[in-house]
């Protein structure tokens, strides 16, 4: 059984495991080409990354165009991983910073068009989760987006075992709510990295966003693996088929 480890000390341990320009953790493939048309069109759009991690998404959204991006991570060593990646292209208008926006925000600017939050709340307590969103509200301009995604609520209990991913529940979905879950993804190339999931319940993500502000009703996407990504590899994707791997949201202010 793995034990809980913070989130920095994750990423700050693995950072050199995740840094790519181009797919290849499973939620590459299953998760963010989905965000990423989501977040299009992002055309001088001014936008906020929340957990940018080694600025994958971030590189990704500034080449379809946007105008600005900072991205926001409470590792340093994924930060600088990021820093480094901008040695070999250089955007202008893409900017990083290492905080923890649970207590200090001073980072953040006061306007933005998008906010995204790519795999951030399932390191967060419910609490700390709807405190994002509320700062989330109060940058986004009027019309402007928050897109978020976190695995599917009922993601820890359909895998504990096997590859190509798994988590070891503490509970069950209900007494298992707000309990950190440790678990582990695969790369393509069969190198696993660790990972965590604060489990939530649906009705945890809809309040969050009721509370801060938000008054429309949010778009809901349980995102999966096709025959598509089979097609590229069968041995690693075949498994999941079927399976709710992960959820995105898309809310307008």
């Amino acid at each position: 059984m793995k034990t809980a480890e913070t989130t920095r000390e994750i990423y700050n341990s693995q950072a050199a495991k995740w840094t790519r320009d181009e797919p290849s953790l499973l939620s590459d493939f299953s998760a963010r080409p989905f965000l990423l048309d989501l977040c299009t069109p992002v055309t001088e759009k001014r936008v906020l990354d929340l957990g940018c991690g080694e600025g994958y998404v971030s590189r990704e959204l500034m080449k379809r165009g946007a105008g600005t991006t900072l991205g926001i991570d409470i590792s340093e060593e994924m930060i600088q991983a990021a820093i480094r990646q901008q040695e070999h292209i250089q955007y202008n208008g893409l900017e990083y910073c290492v905080a923890d926006l649970r207590q200090d925000t001073s980072p953040i600017g006061k306007s933005y068009d998008l906010i995204i939050a790519v795999f951030l709340f399932n390191y967060m307590s419910v609490d700390e989760m709807h405190q994002i969103m509320r700062l989330a509200y109060e940058r986004l301009v009027p019309g402007g987006r928050l897109i978020f995604s976190v695995p599917h609520p009922s993601l820890p209990f359909l895998k504990t075992t096997e590859f190509p991913f798994y988590f070891e529940p503490r509970g069950g979905y209900f007494s298992g709510r707000d309990r950190c879950f440790p678990g582990e993804i695969w790369r393509l190339d069969r190198t696993p990295v660790d990972v965590q999931c604060v489990h939530k319940l649906l009705s945890d993500y809809f309040s969050g966003l009721k509370q801060a502000g938000f008054t429309t009703i949010p778009d809901v996407h349980e995102l999966r693996i096709d025959e598509r990504h089979v097609a590229l590899d069968p041995d690693f994707f075949r498994p999941l088929v079927d399976l709710p791997l992960h959820m995105a949201m898309e809310v307008t202010k």
